[in-house]
């Protein structure tokens, strides 16, 4: 067996770059280097994805996978804000990776279209946490069960008109899945094309998933696991539903 390789010490550039989060408890800088070392999968490039990649790629993980099948358009614009009018008709994953590049050139980005059940088992090859800034129920579940058999934990997301909700599997604890079962009916839950949505809760929403992905790395902290938490952006307030693992989930749980 080869020795374990150390990762790189920090640059001076680093130091200074990162500066405000290496001083906190539980970061430091073998923290950095474990955010350096990692690898996310972020499912959606448009409202909840547009925050999430970018304050991952701020905290310096080291490598990002983007999918995402569709093109920016103008009506992206007022909450999808990794993009701009520059990128109108560019497919969304590459003006994220053109956003990260801007921000923080030491990030890897890789880019992907759209993923079906098939297509996320590749996809999570090497991943440390996933993110679900998807839009569609469909790709939750999916994602949600790809996950579930891999082991690797993940941030799932939701936002409608001004509020949304998060929760964060973690391998062992209870899913996606074991809080909502079975995606509903097509017709059961509008779309934010339908109902809409205010562009700023995407942000709330987005940060404090892109935080739960950056604690779970870390590990520090005390992730969603079997919690909910619902944010009411009208009441400025929000609540949490704790759930428990369901021991006839239909997600291919390992134990």
């Amino acid at each position: 067996m080869s020795p374990a390789v150390a990762p790189p010490a920090l640059s001076a550039a680093d130091i200074e770059r990162y500066s405000r989060q290496l001083i906190l408890r539980g970061v430091g800088a073998a923290g950095q280097a474990r955010l350096r070392a990692a690898t996310a999968l972020v499912v959606g490039a448009g409202a909840l994805g547009s925050p999430v990649v970018m304050y991952l790629a701020a905290a310096g993980l080291g490598r990002l996978r983007v999918a995402d099948g569709d093109t920016v358009d103008l009506s992206n614009l007022s909450r999808q804000v990794m993009h701009g009018e520059s990128d109108l008709g560019r497919e969304k994953a590459a003006s994220a990776a053109a956003a990260v590049g801007a921000l923080n050139p030491a990030v890897r980005v890789e880019t992907l279209g759209h993923l079906d059940a098939a297509g996320l088992a590749g996809a999570l090859a090497g991943v440390d946490i996933a993110c679900d800034a998807s839009d569609n129920f469909e790709t939750k579940f999916a994602l949600n069960d790809a996950c579930v058999a891999a082991g690797i934990p993940m941030v799932h997301a939701a936002i409608l008109e001004f509020g949304g909700q998060l929760t964060t599997y973690v391998p062992g604890g209870p899913c996606y899945r074991c809080l909502f079962g079975a995606p509903p009916d097509a017709e059961a839950v509008p779309t934010c094309a339908q109902a809409g949505i205010l562009g700023s809760v995407a942000g709330v929403v987005g940060a404090i998933q892109a935080t739960e992905a950056l604690k779970v790395v870390l590990g520090i902290g005390r992730p969603l696991s079997g919690r909910l938490l619902v944010y009411d952006g009208l009441e400025s307030r929000t609540r949490e539903v704790a759930f428990p693992r369901d021991p006839a989930c239909a997600a291919p749980h390992r134990d």
